[in-house]
């Protein structure tokens, strides 16, 4: 079907998509660093129970992998992070401002240490979809 109205025009009173540059997100993900794509064989298709996209605008920025479900975003850092620390300060306080937790890994890391990584990555998950003991008892509490 087409999108929209009749023959896909617009509809009247339906609320409007925010624009977002797809066209950015896009080539970000065909040109991967090889760490992204290593670490993108474990995030994608919901192996660690959540969904995990890649290239996801944010605001003015990109996330490198995104889980929307729990407000997750991890970022990787290479050799651009490292000529531009101001930039990547305001972008993480930008995001943490929003609600998003952000984890932070190295190529190298990823390159060297990904068993590492993805137990980092499980943890933040189970931290951020487990309720607390206060809200446990919150819960619970008859």
């Amino acid at each position: 079907p087409l999108a929209g109205g009749v023959r896909g025009g617009p509809v009247k009173d339906q609320p409007k998509f925010k624009e977002r540059n797809t066209a950015r997100a896009k080539a970000l993900r065909n040109s991967a660093t090889p760490a992204e794509r290593l670490l993108w064989r474990y995030l994608s298709r919901s192996q660690l129970g959540v969904k995990f996209s890649r290239q996801m605008p944010i605001g003015p920025f990109f996330a490198d992998f995104l889980c929307r479900e729990v407000r997750l975003i991890i970022e990787l850092d290479g050799f651009s992070h490292d000529v531009a620390p101001d930039r990547d300060f305001h972008r993480d306080r930008y995001l943490l401002e929003a609600g998003y937790r952000v984890l932070h890994f190295s190529n190298l890391e990823v390159s060297e240490n990904l068993e590492g990584v993805i137990m980092t990555v499980c943890e933040a998950l189970k931290e951020t979809t487990q309720p607390s003991s206060a809200q446990f008892q919150q819960a619970y509490t008859v």
